[in-house]
This record gives structure tokens, C-alpha cells and sequence, in this order.
């Protein structure tokens, strides 16, 4: 199981309630779409027992304090981000603007992206793209993530 995640926007309370459900499912990868803001955010996923991969988002200004907190249990990234995992291939970007790009490349299974704040699963010709929302809930109210099932590629939102 794959736990996703983007936009958390230093709500702390959110990303904590976000870490459980990630443990609770047994997640082992936690994807972040950019967007945590301060490395003191950051942080909170290191309670995953997990790894994690990440991009920066545009209100991440302090890349190198966040480079630093998750070096010990995962890796960010400029985007995009493109990394193999259990035989899938996966496309990892913050914003959303070239996703049909990427999709017409063909060449990946999973495109997750946030910065839009609103959730969406769909599969594209041969891709499935995933915004877990935002994970933070200050612009919609909602907190949400994402779940992934990497043999069956189905995927969930779910509201914190």
C-alpha cells in the first residue's frame, strides 16, 4: 500500500492524523506532492516507519532545511520526479500544468501531483493520476489523502 499526500501547509494536527492512517494501512511508501512548507512539517513523516519521496511545491521556500529533515527516512526532489517502485512506474510532480504530457509520453503507470487542492482519481490512457487534495484543509476545510493499491493500481481518497 502506497499513502499520498500533498499540500499540508504546516497544519500539523492534520499531518499527524494523516501519519496514523498511513500506519494503521500499513503503507509501505509515502508519497508527498509538494507543498509542506517549513521542515518543522516535515518532520512529522519521520514517525512513518516508512520511506518517503517528495517534491517541492511552490510554497516550499526552505528547501534546504526540508532536504536535510528528510534525508534520514526519504528524499525531495525538484519536480519532476520520476522513481520505480515494486515494478511500477511513477511520475511525481506538484503542479499540474504538463500532466498530459506526461501522460502521452506513455512512459509512466502513476502520475500523482497536488497544488490544486482538490482530490481527483483518473485513469488516462495508460496512467493513473492521483491529487489526494490538500492534506493541510486551510482553503477547503477538508484534510485529505490518498491511498494506492499497487497490484490492482485502485486508489481512494479519504477525508482526515
Amino acid at each position: 500500500m502506497v499513502g499520498i499526500m500533498s499540500d499540508s501547509h504546516d497544519n500539523l494536527d492534520a499531518i499527524q492524523r494523516a501519519v496514523a492512517h498511513f500506519t494503521d494501512r500499513n503503507c509501505q511508501l509515502v508519497v508527498h506532492a509538494g507543498d509542506f512548507v517549513a521542515p518543522f512539517a516535515a518532520k512529522e513523516l519521520s514517525f512513518l516507519g516508512c520511506p518517503v519521496k517528495a517534491v517541492f511545491g511552490n510554497c516550499d521556500g526552505e528547501k534546504t532545511g526540508l532536504e536535510k529533515v528528510l534525508e534520514t527516512f526519504g528524499e525531495i526532489r525538484k519536480e519532476p520526479f520520476s522513481f520505480q517502485y515494486r515494478g511500477r512506474r511513477f511520475l511525481l510532480t506538484h503542479t499540474h500544468f504538463a500532466n498530459m504530457k506526461y501522460v502521452r509520453s506513455g512512459k509512466y503507470d502513476i502520475i500523482i501531483y497536488g497544488h490544486t487542492h482538490k482530490p481527483e482519481i483518473r485513469k488516462v490512457r495508460d496512467s493513473l493520476l492521483i491529487n489526494p487534495g490538500e492534506t493541510g484543509g486551510w482553503l477547503t476545510g477538508k484534510s485529505s489523502i490518498a491511498f494506492l493499491e499497487l497490484k490492482t493500481l485502485e486508489a481512494e481518497i479519504i477525508f482526515l
